[in-house]
């Protein structure tokens, strides 16, 4: 399999993982781009025998506890991959099902950043779920690794949620920034958003040169024989984002992410993260 500029989907062992195939397969069909599913075994996963190993023990015994462990280990990764791969050919079958062609599977031992960003230079989309295994039994509505995995790559994620459907209109959240302004030279060059309605929304605070980078945008993506609109609404990003993905029925939010430092976020909050909770649709973000 040919995989420069493949569609790489990062699945785990939830039910967030069908609604990521499915992204993917989407996203891998608009583009005519191979499609990989990827399942990430922990490397040292925390997970006990249940029995107490404390005290003084002997060599040989120590020697024979040392053999029991390490048999143990290895019975549990061997099920661990067993399990796995019944799980993404599961998931691979779904995606045929669907359109794609010919979608290669594999499953590796390793930490989720490391290994993402040693894959990137073949990936032209990342497709991820906001939530994960880990997120099933807790009340998280944004996956503990959603920010650390976005800002370690520099190609584009599709973010989703828990259910997907095709989109049918999409909207580009813009602030006229060198972001924003590639975001829109992606679109207009892109076959993912062909055929599909686009708003370009900027909001927050009314800027001098709000308007012309509005019609900037807005005629950028008409020139590439797109059906553009272009709104310029007052006030909190987060709520007037949120009011047009629910007005205008936007299946698709475009933006830019986590553009400021680790520190910054932890002191004052990341706009990203609360678009991310507040939009309930998937979301392309731009790196």
């Amino acid at each position: 399999m040919h995989d420069e500029d493949k569609i790489l989907a990062c699945v785990d062992r939830s039910h967030f993982a069908e609604t990521v195939t499915d992204a993917a397969t989407w996203a891998a069909r608009r583009l005519s781009a191979p499609l990989e599913l990827l399942h990430i075994l922990d490397r040292h996963p925390e997970i006990g025998s249940g029995k107490d190993h404390s005290g003084a023990i002997g060599f040989n015994a120590q020697q024979a506890l040392l053999t029991e462990l390490a048999e143990e280990d290895a019975a549990r990764s061997k099920a661990a991959r067993e399990q796995g791969r019944i799980f993404l050919n599961q998931l691979r079958e779904r995606a045929i099902a669907a359109g794609a062609v010919a979608p290669d599977v594999r499953q590796r031992h390793g930490d989720l950043e490391e290994t993402l960003v040693g894959q990137q230079s073949s990936v032209r989309l990342f497709v991820l779920g906001r939530r994960g295994e880990s997120a099933e039994t807790t009340q998280r509505d944004l996956g503990r690794n959603v920010e650390r995995v976005v800002r370690a790559l520099k190609k584009p994620i599709l973010a989703v949620t828990e259910q997907f459907r095709e989109p049918r209109r999409v909207l580009i959240a813009f602030d006229g920034g060198g972001m924003a302004r590639r975001g829109v030279e992606l679109v207009s060059k892109s076959p993912l958003f062909q055929g599909l309605p686009v708003h370009v929304l900027m909001s927050g605070k009314a800027t001098r040169d709000g308007a012309k980078q509005l019609d900037w945008a807005r005629t950028t993506l008409e020139k590439a024989g797109f059906e553009a609109s272009a709104a310029l609404v007052p006030g909190d990003a987060e709520r007037v984002i949120a009011d047009a993905v629910r007005e205008q029925e936007i299946d698709l939010l475009i933006m830019g992410a986590y553009s400021h430092s680790p520190l910054r976020t932890l002191l004052f909050g990341s706009k990203t993260s609360d678009l991310l909770r507040s939009a309930r649709i998937p979301t392309l973000l731009l790196r």
